[in-house]
């Protein structure tokens, strides 16, 4: 892993400064080192981590990658059912991989250092609490680059003290955590998200950074706002998982006056693909379907299912080429998710380029057609969110008898007074009258997932089964 062997100058470097905090727990640099040199020594199996966050948790995931080994982390909210699963794949993908073979995890006792840049060091998995996620492998050469090419855009350095509140078993955090070890910043976490935690972190241990969803920058910056919460010590926040809104940022940059706003868009079996900075003090965000410019060191292109490009503007496969992609499924490859056309790697999200900035439309399974137009969520949702009086948007089809799916739209208005006809009379002229949406209703709150990403199936859900929490907007 790309980590260990800087994580071993850091122990020398500044042995007594702490590396991860979580709460009241913390270790310093060459507390982390020396626990998890132990543990790797030790033999003791690490090739699943489950477990929730915590200081133990770093220990476990740099013994778990010492050296040749392979490790997989587990959501440890899934059903025991479904981990069991997990678990038999793979201890069965452990058990065909030949000792002595480039990427065959290692047994017994390791060394805490850096194995073979070309060896899988990670078995990744795709989110999923109900269905057997999908699991995909990564080289630690991908991630050294993918650290580089991050440290590098988004300014982190050895000084920072950076928080990222979420679960650990998700790619975004765990990614984190793992940047820190190899920049030499301090990484910060909490047991549990909560907004009163967060708060006190950032203002008693001086976090200079945030890393999250969206979902839980709004919550943090606008409860923020309210209480005032003094977070003017932060200057860099990056998100991803969604597209970040314009409430969100304005309230950012109201409560984090000094903190340039980083969105980036990738994908677990992709890495980084594109990604946009938003200053400090800048003007008014304008909300779209554009998540930036490729990525450093990221080529991009739009290619049609037969791997041919289309013109700029046209839309089809968000593809790349880039030294940070993953190897490939281990299994769970069904064809309809990560693939190559040509040389060029996709997850099939589909997109458009406009004069280099990259545009997502969302993923071909949540494409609507109605009435025999084609119509991404994004697009309808971004339109939406241009509106006085939407404070946030969730946009999905569900089954109609003569259009096949009608578009269903749920707000979270910002103000009592938004109305169903002021919301037709402001999509007029900015969509075509086939991707309006035919059924509107009020949200308190948009439908996430566990780990607070946009959920549209529980959406539809709602919609499908009359639940309260989507109220006719009228």
């Amino acid at each position: 892993m790309p980590f260990l062997d800087r994580l071993r100058c850091w122990a020398a470097e500044k042995p007594h400064e702490p590396a991860v905090v979580c709460g009241r727990e913390r270790l310093s640099w060459s507390e982390l080192h020396g626990a998890a040199e132990v543990l790797a020594r030790s033999g003791e199996p690490t090739r699943v981590l489950r477990q929730g966050n915590g200081v133990d948790f770093a220990v476990r995931w740099a013994a778990g990658v010492a050296g040749e080994r392979e490790c997989a982390v587990l959501d440890p909210l899934w059903p025991g059912a479904l981990a069991d699963d997990v678990v038999a794949r793979l201890a069965v993908r452990a058990a065909g991989r030949s000792p002595g073979r480039v990427g065959a995890a290692a047994e017994g006792p390791a060394e805490l250092v850096d194995g073979d840049p070309a060896s899988s060091f990670l078995v990744g998995l795709t989110s999923g609490t109900t269905s057997l996620p999908k699991g995909f492998s990564r080289t630690r050469e991908s991630w050294r680059r993918s650290f580089e090419a991050s440290v590098e855009c988004f300014g982190l350095s050895p000084g920072d003290r950076v928080l990222a509140p979420g679960p650990l078993s998700a790619s975004l955090n765990l990614y984190t955590l793992s940047e820190c070890l190899f920049a030499g910043a301090t990484f910060h976490t909490l047991a549990h998200f909560d907004v009163g935690d967060a708060h006190a972190e950032i203002t008693r241990r001086g976090i200079t950074r945030l890393v999250l969803v969206p979902t839980m920058l709004r919550v943090l910056a606008e409860r923020g706002l309210a209480g005032d919460v003094d977070a003017s010590g932060i200057t860099a926040i990056v998100c991803a998982g969604q597209k970040l809104d314009r409430r969100t940022l304005e309230a950012v940059r109201r409560w984090a006056p000094q903190a340039a706003v980083w969105e980036y868009y990738g994908a677990s079996e992709l890495s980084f693909v594109a990604a946009s900075r938003h200053a400090p003090g800048g003007e008014a965000a304008e909300v779209g379907t554009g998540v930036g410019r490729a990525f450093p060191g990221v080529e991009l292109a739009i290619l049609d299912d037969a791997g041919a490009p289309v013109p700029d503007g046209a839309v089809g496969n968000i593809c790349i080429r880039s030294p940070l992609v993953s190897s490939g499924y281990v299994w769970g490859d069904d064809g309809e998710a990560f693939t190559h056309l040509g040389g060029w790697a996709t997850v099939r999200d589909q997109g458009f380029l406009d004069a280099g900035t990259l545009h997502v439309l969302g993923r071909r399974a949540d494409m609507i057609n109605t009435g025999g137009a084609n119509v991404y969520p994004h697009e309808v949702e971004a339109a939406l969110a241009m509106l006085d009086g939407v404070a946030e948007v969730v946009v999905a089809g569900v089954p109609d008898d003569v259009r096949g799916q009608r578009i269903v739209a749920g707000i979270v208005p910002s103000h009592a007074g938004l109305g169903q006809l002021a919301v037709r009379a402001g999509l007029e002229g900015s969509l075509a009258p086939v991707k309006r949406p035919l059924q509107y209703l009020r949200l308190d709150a948009l439908p996430t997932t566990e780990r607070g990403k946009l959920s549209r199936a529980e959406f539809q859900r709602w919609v499908l089964e009359g639940d309260s929490r989507a109220r006719p907007l009228v």
